[in-house]
């Protein structure tokens, strides 16, 4: 009896932690003032079975040659690591009005600017879908580390 009353006053103790401490939240930084970039608000959330997360590598530097190691992962509530979006490219044309996934984004080497990862909602390496719940979308560039929440509904 006594560990269901200590459970409920841990839950109770994350709840009233304020936001900016909570885990999973959008875009912590480093004390030294690198940022790992931000995330755009992921489409549709909730989402089954595929998402879109949109994010940006250092949208306001200057010199469009510099580049950053960028990985992304999705981990459940767990913190263990679900899947690895791909790299996700509209086209330039109106002739081609599909879309291309162009790769994992797993230290890929991207320059400053605006992108958009893709999940179809499968758990790596097998083809079975991912269950529902929270999943946490974490971006590491360079070395720092970002996160935000996703919500998978079936």
């Amino acid at each position: 009896m006594f560990h269901r009353w200590a459970a409920l006053v841990f839950v109770l103790a994350l709840c009233a932690m304020t936001p900016k401490y909570a885990a999973g939240q959008q875009s912590q930084q480093s004390p030294r003032g690198r940022s790992a970039g931000a995330f755009g608000k992921p489409y549709p959330n909730p989402f089954n079975p595929d998402v879109f997360i949109p994010f940006g590598i250092d949208t306001s530097c200057t010199e469009g040659s510099q580049q950053h190691t960028v990985s992304i992962q999705i981990l459940n509530i767990l913190t263990q690591r679900v899947a690895i979006p791909v790299l996700y490219v509209q086209p330039t044309t109106s002739t081609s009005p599909t879309t291309s996934a162009m790769g994992a984004v797993s230290n890929m080497r991207l320059s400053c600017g605006k992108y958009l990862a893709y999940w179809n909602g499968k758990i790596q390496g097998t083809e079975k879908e991912a269950p529902s719940g929270t999943y946490l979308v974490q971006m590491v560039k360079d070395g720092v580390s970002s996160t935000t929440k996703i919500f998978y509904a079936k």
